[in-house]
């Protein structure tokens, strides 16, 4: 079986899990990879949030259909979570759930922009911004918002800000 086939049902599978499962109603697919020596990486988000029996059951379930079908032999390795701070945000559905957030976007022409994310709308987000202006002898800060379209951006990370 080849990599794209075997993500894709590994997708179709978690698909069908979420759809039936009441406990992961809220949860969806990030991304699916295979790696050198069978692991399998498996990036799950919810709406409500991934905890660790979340995981737990989209792993078990996982293992269920790969030991009984064979997809990947007898030896492997599955790592079930969610993508964490520091991984690209990669669907409508995350940019949504991290509103509120610090985040810093890579545009196309490889200059960034950082602020917080305020709004997610169908074909863009909304930063705001902290900018400084320099009136006189003063230097006043003042909030703007930027609307960035999708097709602009090349990745957005949520950044921990202390």
């Amino acid at each position: 079986m080849q990599i794209t086939e075997l993500t894709e049902r590994i997708s179709g599978l978690l698909e069908m899990l979420f759809a039936t499962d009441e406990r992961l109603a809220d949860c969806f697919t990030v991304d699916v990879s295979l790696h050198p020596k069978n692991k399998l990486c498996v990036f799950v988000d919810s709406d409500s949030g991934i905890n660790f029996d979340k995981c737990k059951w989209i792993s078990r379930y996982l293992e269920g259909h790969l030991d009984s079908n064979g997809w990947l032999g007898e030896k492997y390795v599955l790592e079930v979570s969610s993508p964490g701070v520091g991984r690209p945000l990669r669907l409508w559905r995350q940019y949504r759930n991290n509103i509120g957030r610090y985040v810093q976007v890579t545009l196309n022409d490889r200059t960034t922009q950082r602020g917080r994310l305020k709004a997610v709308e169908e074909h863009q987000i909304i930063l705001e911004q902290e900018v400084t202006e320099k009136q006189g002898s003063k230097r006043l800060k003042t909030n703007i918002e930027r609307a960035i379209p999708f097709e602009q951006i090349t990745s957005t990370v949520v950044k921990v800000i202390i």
